[in-house]
């Protein structure tokens, strides 16, 4: 399909910069395919009561790391030119892939201190060289530690990886090291948040328990290439950067009987979603996974084990807005969002919700 048929205005005012409060205040657009009513404006609050007794979610428990590096080119030539790298998946434990900023000031074999913009002052620096550098300005950096003093040292000089769509209108501050972050984050390594879990509060956990729901988690480190635009024509044409999951057998085996018993698998976010499709044969059995993925979900994808996502909305041309209409049908969601955007729901990262269920065939 033609890129272009998944574009749609969005005006900047329904761009949200800062999350509901409390978070399960935010708006959930609910959209039934088959139904006489196809949207209905909910809360997230709301959401024990559009779900079944004996529900599944199954939501993403990645923690995100503070990914954003800033630093000065070391090592080459008279100049020492700042360099800022946005960390987005890691290799092992002393080399990451990064996209870097700007990426036409790096070669194969610079080396770059982080930490600190000052080259008399180096002692306190985190240092990397550059492995590879491919045509797009994709990195490969291999950093001077390891291990968890590679953590540490990334958790020092780093900084949240703030969407582009709020950091170009306002400056990152400590408020957001708390919202970009769901509640149930464990596994540190990802670049960005899996933002319908931001949604969650322990009072919606509890009514969520109440109302005979169970709540299930696997790990997607979400990669910084979730906010890359698709720069191609047609969508055969894209490449999906690879993001590293884990899904245990022992949740394959728990999900794996709950479909057997007619309860519903309902994804916490597009993550949860591509890593349960990315770990499910085409019989429509769950198995374990521990490797990375770069599923591509468009329109003609047969799923082949969810029942319904909870996700926000998305950016227009985005390979998240395509893995939706794919779920829900193309002519609905573009209904949806358009309903949403007249009504003023709020986009992106901090913004509203939806419950989708998948369109008929």
């Amino acid at each position: 399909m033609r890129v272009d048929e998944f574009d749609f205005d969005l005006p900047p005012e329904n761009i949200a910069l800062r999350p509901a409060n409390p978070r399960d205040a935010a708006r959930l657009l609910l959209v039934t395919p088959g139904n006489d009513q196809l949207l209905t404006d909910k809360t997230v609050s709301d959401l024990p009561d559009l779900l079944r007794d004996g529900d599944v979610l199954v939501a993403n428990d990645t923690r995100v790391i503070p990914a954003r590096l800033r630093g000065i080119r070391t090592g080459r030539g008279t100049t020492t030119p700042k360099i800022e790298v946005t960390l987005h998946q890691k290799l092992n434990d002393f080399t990451w892939k990064a996209f870097a900023k700007p990426g036409r000031k790096l070669n194969q074999g610079d080396n770059i201190a982080f930490g600190s913009l000052d080259e008399t002052c180096m002692a306190s620096s985190l240092n990397a060289t550059v492995k590879e550098k491919d045509e797009g300005g994709e990195i490969t950096l291999s950093f001077d530690v390891s291990g968890p003093f590679l953590e540490t040292a990334i958790a020092t000089h780093g900084e949240m990886p703030l969407p582009p769509y709020i950091a170009s209108k306002r400056t990152y501050d400590e408020r957001d090291e708390r919202d970009y972050q769901t509640m149930y984050a464990q596994h540190t390594g990802a670049v960005a948040a899996p933002t319908a879990g931001l949604h969650f509060t322990p009072e919606l956990m509890k009514k969520l328990d109440y109302h005979g729901i169970d709540v299930e988690y696997l790990t997607l480190h979400v990669g910084a290439g979730t906010f890359l635009p698709v720069k191609v024509d047609e969508t055969k044409d894209h490449k999906m950067h690879a993001e590293n999951g884990i899904l245990t057998q022992d949740l394959a085996d728990k999900l794996n009987t709950a479909k057997q018993q007619g309860r519903r698998i309902i994804a916490v976010g597009t993550t949860a979603l591509r890593l349960l499709e990315s770990a499910a044969d085409e019989n429509g059995k769950l198995h374990t996974f521990n490797d990375s993925t770069q599923i591509f979900i468009t329109p003609g994808y047969k799923f082949k084990f969810i029942d319904a996502l909870m996700t926000n909305f998305h950016l227009p041309r985005s390979t998240l807005f395509m893995l939706v209409c794919a779920f829900t049908g193309f002519e609905n969601m573009h209904k949806a969002y358009a309903h949403a955007i007249q009504s003023g729901y709020r986009f992106y990262s901090y913004g509203d919700s939806s419950l989708l269920f998948p369109k008929q065939d």
